[in-house]
């Protein structure tokens, strides 16, 4: 362990190329941390009762509560923030959403979802949720809330603050905010419970970089089947009339 780490870090996943990629670990990265990665099923349910070793502590980086030392600003951003934060909160109402906090762990990605200490990480969530004969009630008490934290200096999260603080009930802000929670989910490890709804916001938000406007409808196709009826109903007239034509030539001779 690198000089100063107190504690040992861990993070749970799939496979090591999942984990190299996670914006849990992006501060730890730079600072030369440690993390130990946990890629079998078995090491989630083991590190619910492994809390220490040899005098140490371990960190699951994925969940809220993550220390990694103090920044002298930390407190400056969250009174800098705190209106973002707030309003953030009430739009993510209807998402189990506990809180909206100024992150430490990220350093490149403009925010993250956490779990709360003693609730399921998002692998341990996947796993649960693979188990047929798993207790559904179960699953919604252990899921328990969850956090968005925000890089209060990522230039998304900045524009963002400036255009909630000039008007609050700014849909297209509102949009933005549930677009950048759902996909913070999935970039976290978590499965979005509704995924047409998500397809639809990134559609929407195709289309305003593209200047179309968010009324446009699909264009109408067509009446294929009554095109296809018109079109045998006139070869068969076509057909009648060619079969029919042998017998008043046959009927001249005569």
């Amino acid at each position: 362990m690198k000089s100063g780490q107190k504690d040992i870090f861990y993070i749970t996943g799939t496979n090591k190329e999942q984990l190299e990629k996670s914006p849990f670990l992006e501060r730890l990265t730079k600072k030369n941390y440690e993390v130990i990665f946990f890629t079998d099923p078995v090491d989630e349910y083991l590190m619910q009762y492994l809390m220490d070793y040899e005098d140490k502590k371990f960190q699951n980086v994925s969940k809220e509560g993550l220390k990694i030392g103090k920044d002298s600003k930390d407190k400056e951003l969250k009174e800098s923030f705190k209106e973002l934060t707030k309003w953030w909160k009430g739009a993510l109402a209807s998402e189990n959403v506990d809180d909206v906090k100024i992150s430490n762990r990220l350093a490149d990605s403009p925010c993250v979802v956490v779990t709360s200490k003693y609730g399921w990480s998002a692998n341990m969530e996947r796993i649960m949720q693979s188990q047929t004969l798993s207790d559904a009630t179960k699953q919604a008490y252990m899921r328990g809330k969850r956090v968005l934290e925000i890089n209060p200096r990522h230039p998304i999260i900045k524009e963002l603050r400036e255009r909630v603080v000039k008007d609050p009930e700014d849909e297209s802000v509102k949009q933005t905010a549930q677009l950048m929670y759902q996909t913070a989910l999935m970039e976290s490890g978590f499965m979005l419970s509704d995924p047409k709804d998500f397809a639809s916001r990134i559609y929407s938000s195709v289309k305003s970089g593209l200047q179309i406007s968010p009324d446009a409808t699909v264009e109408e196709e067509d009446d294929v089947e009554e095109a296809e009826t018109e079109s045998s109903a006139k070869e068969t007239e076509s057909s009648s009339k060619t079969e029919e034509a042998p017998e008043e030539d046959l009927k001249d001779e005569l």
